[in-house]
């Protein structure tokens, strides 16, 4: 019997196309699935949520496909900018999926997200394409910033979705006043202010933190800790590095970030308390298989042993791989075709980027200034007009 689109299973899943195989059995709706999650919680100033999580088959197999695809994605891009299609700055994901499905599995598109510049699977997770992703990456017309962001500026605002950016640290302040529009709003968003264990100890994020939580904004604040800044482990540059508590009066929660569904229990309770009590902060414990960014092999300070046996032991498609086997959603060889289907996908979005033509000189001075200021662009020695801008 044909399955059931396996992309709808969450709301993440929509972005993709729905596979084509075949499966044993078709699934219902009403079909619930209780899972404890690898790992308790550990929460700081609040009570942790039950690490017992209700899900279904086709969540499971739309947990399986969408983070499949993101990790084909970002191997894709590696080899793309070893053949310099890609240039400039670019930051995998690979490692880290969970977090991006988790988190959207658990709340609606109308919730905001802001993250750093390793935002390529965020992206995708809010509904982006393939096509869109790969086209950004290689600068062309039909990205989701139109060729002009590049790896660390992807953006659908139609998804609440709002980058993808460079400035360490600097999008959580955005993301605390998107929050502060939201509560001013009252219609029962949050915002989720995503940066790194890096980014942890940058100071204008206690300053946004100090004043989410006086005004009881519904800010959630998540740290992605991948263990490792631009090639700094986490103790070298924290002397506290059990980053949940460091909001002292705001709560937190410590999460396995490479379980998918205690993402989404831990998304969901803090949606929950920030539309009711202000913000919070999740720690994500996560990891990154690639280095910091294409500059970083990612092996001068940490060993290969190190990185194989979290792939080994704690990988979040793995995770939701043997949880698919063992409760008979699918078969390996199922869940096989299914990988082989999706490489054709991300073959597919390349070879689509790839034909899709370079921003038109003119977009250079685009989207930068108001229309209609008049404004004038002149060479280095301010004599000769080089564009009047419309």
């Amino acid at each position: 019997m044909a399955l059931s689109r396996l992309s709808s299973a969450t709301s993440s899943s929509s972005l993709f196309r729905p596979s084509l195989i075949a499966a044993t059995r078709l699934f219902s709706s009403s079909d619930v699935l209780t899972v404890e999650t690898s790992v308790p919680f550990t929460a700081h100033q609040c009570d942790p949520p039950s690490r017992t999580v209700e899900t279904t088959p086709k969540e499971l197999l739309g947990f399986f496909r969408d983070m499949s695809v993101m990790r084909r994605m970002e191997i894709a891009a590696d080899s793309l900018y070893k053949s310099k299609l890609i240039r400039g700055f670019c930051h995998l994901y690979d490692g880290q999926e969970a977090v991006a499905v988790g988190m959207e599995a658990a709340i609606t598109r109308r919730d905001a997200i802001i993250t750093a510049y390793r935002d390529h699977c965020i992206f995708l997770a809010r509904g982006g394409s393939l096509f869109e992703s790969f086209a950004e990456l290689m600068g062309r017309r039909g990205g989701c910033s139109k060729g002009k962001g590049g790896s660390m500026h992807f953006y659908k605002k139609e998804s609440q979705f709002y980058g993808g950016h460079g400035i360490v640290g600097a999008q959580v302040p955005l993301g605390c006043g998107i929050a502060f529009g939201q509560k001013y709003s009252k219609d029962g968003s949050v915002t989720f202010s995503m940066y790194g264990d890096g980014a942890a100890n940058q100071g204008q994020l206690f300053e946004a933190l100090n004043i989410a939580a006086l005004l009881d904004l519904p800010a959630i604040l998540v740290c992605e800790n991948n263990h490792y800044g631009m090639g700094t482990a986490e103790w070298r540059a924290a002397k506290s590095p059990a980053y949940y508590k460091r909001g002292d009066y705001v709560p937190g929660l410590k999460v396995d970030g490479m379980d998918a569904l205690a993402v989404k229990q831990a998304c969901k309770f803090a949606k929950e308390h920030a539309l009711k009590n202000g913000p919070i902060i999740l720690e994500m414990d996560t990891y990154r298989y690639h280095g910091h960014s294409m500059s970083d092999p990612g092996s001068t300070y940490r060993t290969r042993d190190e990185i194989s046996g979290v792939r080994q032991e704690r990988d979040p498609i793995e995770r939701i791989r043997k949880l698919i086997l063992s409760h008979d959603l699918a078969t390996a060889s199922e869940l096989k075709d299914m990988e082989k289907e999706i490489r054709k996908e991300v073959d597919d979005a390349i070879a689509q980027a790839k034909e899709d033509p370079l921003p038109d000189p003119s977009e250079l001075f685009n989207h930068v200034y108001v229309k209609g200021l008049g404004t004038e662009a002149f060479g280095p020695d301010r004599k000769e007009l080089k564009a009047a801008l419309p």
